[in-house]
């Protein structure tokens, strides 16, 4: 497998929750503190749409076209791909908390985490969101929810609340999340976005140490890749073959030359389709 090389310039201050559709014609990504949701496309433009929302958490496909979004207290729904989102009521009211990641599992269910600003211990929750709107509380006593995505099989979640330092594991039973216990540590990096490929690999963004790790299913290192920046955030797997990683890049912790940029490598194993979000 290659080593990740860089392919665009330094696009954002904090390159968040990537991820490749066809919708919109090719990687999508957030800047997250920004409020800014971007798109690169296969020539490498990349273009920006404005949330409205002093956060942009994360951005998925949805079934009926356009797209989700998370915003600062919430979501926003989009009905076009290149639409500005429209913001659904506010999930919380506290302002020292904000959205942050997402994942959606096989049902087309999002579940989406919140963090607080001054990272509180346990201050966060990581809810599910159903088609209609409603939500529900999936996890208390989060910090930091990041990363979060199914094994093909719909069987297994894997789940990084950063704060905890390891990348957690779940069963999956009846469409909930059970019996949640650590998958692997970090050895010293701090866990961020995630993505599960087409085999139940694990690819993880490490934090703070400038890494993309890849797991198997029973936790074996199969391989880890450095990159010229410490901001490593998060990781997904695209392209018309699946088998483009993208990883994004943040210089929110260390103003690094490269950082803010996205970068790419190819891998045997292809990822999952993206899934979409039934609302």
């Amino acid at each position: 497998m290659m080593r990740p090389e860089q392919i665009t310039d330094v696009i954002a201050f904090h390159g968040e929750g990537p991820v490749w559709h066809s919708s919109w014609g090719g990687l999508r990504m957030v800047d997250m503190l920004a409020g800014t949701i971007l798109t690169l496309s296969g020539s490498g433009e990349v273009t920006r749409i404005a949330t409205g929302s002093r956060i942009a958490a994360f951005v998925r496909p949805r079934e009926r076209g356009g797209y989700v979004a998370g915003l600062e207290r919430g979501i926003g729904l989009a009905d076009a791909p290149f639409a500005p989102p429209t913001p659904l009521r506010e999930m919380w009211s506290d302002p020292n908390v904000r959205m942050n990641e997402c994942g959606l599992d096989p049902w087309g269910r999002l579940y989406a985490g919140s963090m607080p600003y001054d990272r509180t211990l346990g201050a966060g929750r990581l809810y599910r969101i159903e088609a209609d709107g409603r939500y529900s509380t999936a996890l208390y006593h989060v910090t930091v929810s990041n990363g979060l995505d199914f094994a093909p099989d719909g069987q297994r979640a894997y789940y990084n609340d950063t704060s905890t330092g390891c990348t957690d594991v779940f069963d999956v039973v009846g469409g909930d999340l059970v019996g949640r216990r650590p998958f692997h540590d970090g050895d010293g990096g701090r866990p961020d976005g995630l993505a599960v490929d087409s085999e139940g690999n694990v690819w993880c963004a490490m934090n703070r140490v400038g890494k993309v790790r890849l797991y198997s299913p029973e936790a074996e290192i199969l391989g880890e890749w450095e990159l010229p920046v410490h901001g490593v955030t998060a990781v997904t797997l695209g392209g018309p073959d699946l088998r483009d990683v993208f990883i994004t890049t943040s210089r929110e912790t260390a103003d690094e030359p490269h950082a803010g940029a996205v970068f790419h490598m190819r891998t045997a194993v292809p990822g999952q389709p993206t899934r979409t979000f039934a609302g």
